[in-house]
């Protein structure tokens, strides 16, 4: 998925998403290869429970912004966590249902640079956001297995040697930036996560990148929410007949339309 920065179109050119080697292992919401509708079937998790997958990288072959801007309608700036965790992540966020957005969207964000391989971030993601219920040393070589796969796919994509670190000035990162709050309540809140995916093969290199949607629930678990296949499962079924947000850039009027939040970026 190449980006035309002269008509800010996003073209398909097999962009991967990096967010969900993660989501993948643990029968969660996985991520459909470039664009499509629909997703991944999820195979039986823990306890017999299957779950759909359901992410788009793009809204279609190709996707045009707009030249002109329009301010999103709903903006938000998401609560912090209060700590960092032994793995880097941020931590225990209020239990609100922005905190709650705030920690599934911390989820679903990573940073593929330098020494940094797509292992070290899929299994930082697991360990620090992923409920308790749901981990298991299957689970987590599940992870780890997926991750090397799926980095040298992303590898070969970006024309890198498959298992080598990035060159100076490349790099493949997932950040979210919208969402939709589908249920809530104190205990479980499921959101419609918008997120944009960039990779560049070096410093001379062009940025490309993709939009994806993401279907995720959390549960509130201790003192911090966390990403569940529970609910998650319950966010589907709450889903199942109902259009899924178009996915479309902030800036772009269509955003509004379609009912996403735009995530402002704490100072």
């Amino acid at each position: 998925m190449g980006r035309n920065r002269g008509t800010g179109m996003w073209n398909a050119k097999g962009v991967r998403c990096a967010v969900t080697v993660l989501a993948a292992a643990l029968v969660l919401p996985g991520c459909a290869q470039d664009g499509g509708e629909g997703g991944n079937e999820g195979a039986p998790g823990k306890a017999g429970t299957s779950v759909s997958a359901s992410a788009d990288p793009t809204p279609s072959e190709s996707y045009a912004q707009p030249e002109d801007w329009t301010d999103p309608q709903r903006w938000v700036a998401l609560p912090r966590g209060k700590r960092t965790d032994e793995h880097g992540s941020e931590i225990e966020f209020p239990r609100t249902t922005e905190g709650a957005v705030a920690a599934l969207a911390a989820s679903s964000n990573s940073t593929v640079e330098g020494s940094t391989s797509h292992v070290d971030e899929q299994l930082r993601l697991y360990y620090s956001y992923v409920a308790k219920e749901d981990q298991s040393e299957a689970a987590a070589e599940r992870v780890e297995l997926g991750s090397i796969d799926n980095g040298k796919v992303i590898a070969r994509d970006m024309g890198l040697k498959p298992g080598a670190p990035m060159p100076p000035g490349a790099y493949v990162r997932s950040h979210v930036i919208g969402y939709q709050v589908i249920e809530q309540s104190q205990d479980e809140v499921s959101v419609w996560l918008l997120s944009r995916v960039t990779q560049k093969a070096g410093e001379t290199a062009e940025e490309e990148g993709s939009y994806a949607r993401l279907l995720f629930g959390a549960k509130w678990e201790g003192t911090d929410w966390k990403l569940s296949v529970k609910a998650t499962r319950h966010a589907q079924e709450a889903t199942a007949d109902k259009p899924k947000p178009k996915i479309v850039a902030p800036g772009d009027a269509a955003f509004n339309a379609a009912g996403w939040t735009a995530i402002r970026q704490a100072s």
